[in-house]
């Protein structure tokens, strides 16, 4: 009676008690905790899969005619590569660490739909194991875009293909499942006072995912429906054939994937603006401005999509609002910079791993996002579209604009997910080897691009500029996957053999509510739900 009438005060309820235990209890779990878990062990295993299938690629262009794979193999590699790394370990690392997160932030027991949430991580799994046994029945090699018409039967008979195409649809399934489960977590489970100008900028920058996930997915899901009736039912949705326009295909697929570049970035930007305060010693600079900002990218990120269709053969009125369009989006991002250089300026700093991280990414963000601005443009892009300068720019935006908030992620709540702190020294190591390497591995590509080296090409012609500079990419990325060696063994010995300190509740000395409870998090998360006052709870409502 005593807990039933406290639960009722406090608006919440008895935590259930697991059924099973050992492997049992993490296949039927429903604590939100436990499936984040499981969504960051999945994604980081397709992580290092798309990993290997890179190195693949890049040892073949390592020099002139190497060998090492044949064209069907280098396309089917770069194919698996491109949709593991965006639909299998991007998106979904970040809602794993949302759904570890986000109610401890909130001050929440669970997840809005806890069933839901895992049907969210199972239908996950099953997509993408769907899609990797396309390797059985016969590798697809329609690049990760699956342009028709070849990706119709006629020019992709192989029954890979289907079944890409169907573990894509299972994945936007899942997708639109964990966003709706999202959505409803932030408006309706925050702590009592938690506004929605207290809330944290990772929950902020997780909201508005969300929406674009919810807003965006469905087109991506639709189409592939359609695609999958043209080879298995003989419709005709695409086929130019028989009449249909194939930039269709390209209007949906678009009109989905430019949301998804932020859908895969605004997380990331959520996790810079959580770990440069904390580690600055001061509170974030500009909260109301990023909070808008964020709000104002996915807004603006359906009014661009057309861009990466300026050689599609358009009408020059649309090339025209949609290169303004590409301009405008920077604006907000550019906020976001400012904000965060604020942030530092003047600050304490404490050079920690996710601080590293942190801060290379706002160098290497701008970068990718200044090579961006250029693409934008119309005469500019007609010439560079089909060339490696594209490849560098989407690489500096996703490998090291999104991988480098993902491990300053890792390093920042490591802790609390496992309750011991990784190795500092041997996050330096990994840090300073990731940094050399995702600079050596695609920076040169900006030069191969204004060279005029095509992308989607197993081999090129011999010539010293571009044997010398794709031999540099290829040392990059080797060096890449050092990196992450050091990172998994980091892993392996301070968390999987307990090596690492243990953390305490709040090893940062942070101020947001997560680090309000233990390390790891009890199956309840709060002992009693806290009362919010200000968005830095564990700082300014000590007065309180």
């Amino acid at each position: 009676m005593e807990w039933t009438r406290m639960a009722t005060l406090e608006r919440t309820f008895p935590f259930p008690r697991a059924r099973y235990t050992g492997i049992l209890e993490w296949v039927t779990t429903t604590d939100h905790k436990k499936i984040g878990v499981l969504y960051l062990v999945t994604t980081f295993f397709f992580f290092l899969t798309g990993g290997l299938l890179a190195l693949g690629i890049r040892t073949q262009l390592a020099t002139p005619d190497t060998g090492f794979l044949t064209a069907q193999q280098y396309n089917s590699f770069f194919t698996m590569h491109g949709t593991t790394m965006v639909f299998l370990f991007v998106v979904p690392v970040w809602t794993g660490f949302a759904n570890f997160i986000i109610p401890l932030q909130l001050g929440a027991r669970d997840m809005a739909f806890p069933r839901l949430n895992a049907l969210s991580y199972w239908l996950l799994l099953a997509g993408g194991i769907v899609l990797y046994s396309a390797f059985i029945a016969g590798p697809p090699a329609t690049g990760w875009t699956i342009y028709v018409p070849l990706s119709t039967k006629e020019f992709s008979p192989t029954q890979g293909v289907d079944l890409l195409i169907l573990g894509l649809t299972v994945l936007g399934f899942s997708s639109i499942f964990g966003a709706l489960n999202m959505i409803v977590t932030i408006f309706s489970l925050r702590a009592p006072g938690m506004t929605f100008m207290r809330i944290t900028l990772f929950t902020w920058s997780v909201l508005v995912t969300s929406f674009l996930l919810v807003l965006a997915m469905p087109f991506l899901t639709v189409a592939g429906i359609l695609l999958l009736f043209d080879r298995m039912a003989g419709t005709n949705f695409f086929a130019v054939g028989q009449g249909a326009d194939p930039l269709l295909w390209q209007y949906l697929f678009w009109f989905f994937g430019h949301p998804e570049v932020y859908i895969m970035i605004l997380p990331g930007f959520g996790v810079i603006s959580e770990v440069l305060p904390v580690f600055s010693r001061k509170p974030i600079f500009g909260y109301r401005m990023i909070a808008y900002s964020s709000a104002a990218i996915g807004f603006l990120s359906f009014g661009v999509f057309v861009h990466h269709m300026f050689v599609a053969g358009i009408d020059p009125a649309l090339q025209i609002f949609f290169m303004a369009s590409t301009m405008l989006i920077a604006v907000p991002t550019g906020v976001k910079i400012f904000s965060w250089l604020g942030t530092l300026w003047g600050g304490a700093l404490r050079f920690r791993t996710a601080m590293l991280f942190a801060m290379a990414f706002i160098v290497v963000f701008t970068i990718g996002g200044i090579s961006g601005v250029f693409l934008g443009s119309v005469p500019v892009d007609v010439q560079l579209s089909d060339t490696y300068f594209v490849v560098a720019h989407i690489h500096y935006v996703l490998v090291q604009g999104a991988l480098f908030c993902a491990f300053a992620a890792f390093y920042y709540w490591m802790p609390k997910i496992t309750g011991r702190m990784l190795s500092e020294q041997l996050g330096r190591i990994h840090f300073f080897l990731f940094f050399i390497g995702v600079n050596m591995a695609f920076f040169p590509m900006h030069q191969l691009g204004l060279e005029g080296m095509p992308r989607r090409t197993f081999h090129y012609p011999q010539s010293p500029e571009w044997g010398s500079l794709n031999l540099v990419s290829t040392i990059g990325a080797y060096i890449i996957g050092i990196s992450i060696a050091v990172f998994l063994f980091n892993f392996f010995s301070s968390i999987v053999l307990k090596n690492g300190r243990i953390a305490g509740d709040d090893p940062w000395e942070a101020d947001t509510l997560e680090w309000a409870t233990t390390s790891p998090p009890q199956p309840y998360n709060f002992a009693r739900i806290p009362v919010v006052h200000s968005a830095r709870p564990l700082k300014e409502d000590v007065a309180h």
